[in-house]
C-alpha cells in the first residue's frame, strides 16, 4: 500500500500533535519567558545584588564578570540576595616554538559563587563555574594583552550565563517547593 503525499503529512502533522499534548501534563515550562509560570523569574532575579569581584589578573575579568551578571540579572544595590562570586584565573602556556617562546596561552576561570539571603544572613545556594579562554602571542604585548583581555571577557559573559541559570534554576525550585 502507498501513501500519498498528503497523507504522509497528515501522519507527521498529527504525530508532532500528540507529542506536543503529551508535554502539556509533564510539568514542562521554560525557564524564561513570558508564559505566566516563568513571568516571576526575572523580579526575582532582579532581587540579586553582585558584590564588587576581586581580580587579581591583568585583564579587569571580575569587574567584566561582575557587569555581566548585573546586566543579566538587572539587579540593584538594595536587594534581598547578595551574590558573593570569588575568582581565580591560571595562565598556561599551549603551544610552543623550537626556541622555547610560548605563542598561545590558555585561561582558565575558576569562579565559585554563594547566593545569601540578607533577611535571614543564611547561604541559600552555593556553587563553581568553569570558564576556559585562548588567545595568541603576537610580536606587540599591546595586541597581546587585547587579546587576553577579549578572550577573559568572553569567558566571564559565558560565566555569567551559566550562574544566571543556575540561580533562575534555584527559584523556580524554590517557587515549587513552596506551592
Amino acid at each position: 500500500m502507498r501513501i500519498s503525499y498528503q497523507g504522509a503529512r497528515l501522519v507527521c502533522g498529527l504525530a508532532a500533535c500528540i507529542a506536543a499534548l503529551s508535554l502539556v501534563g509533564c510539568g514542562f515550562h521554560p525557564l524564561y519567558g513570558n508564559a505566566v509560570v516563568g513571568s516571576s523569574l526575572g523580579r526575582k532575579l532582579s532581587t540579586v545584588y553582585v558584590e564588587p569581584i576581586t581580580d587579581f589578573g591583568v585583564a579587569n575579568t571580575g569587574y567584566e564578570l561582575r557587569n555581566a551578571l548585573i546586566n543579566y540579572l538587572d539587579s540593584s544595590e538594595g536587594a534581598r540576595y547578595h551574590l558573593k562570586v570569588t575568582m581565580r584565573v591560571t595562565t598556561r602556556g599551549l603551544a610552543l616554538l623550537t626556541n622555547a617562546s610560548v605563542t598561545r596561552y590558555n585561561d582558565t576561570l575558576l569562579v565559585n559563587y554563594a547566593l545569601t539571603d540578607t533577611e535571614t544572613g543564611e547561604v541559600v545556594a552555593k556553587g563553581t563555574e568553569t570558564g576556559h579562554s585562548a588567545y595568541n602571542v603576537v610580536t606587540s604585548p599591546y595586541s597581546t594583552l587585547i587579546a587576553q583581555q577579549d578572550a577573559d571577557r568572553r569567558a566571564a559573559q559565558d560565566i555569567a550565563e551559566r550562574l544566571r541559570i543556575d540561580l533562575g534554576v534555584y527559584f523556580e525550585q524554590q517557587k515549587h517547593f513552596a506551592e
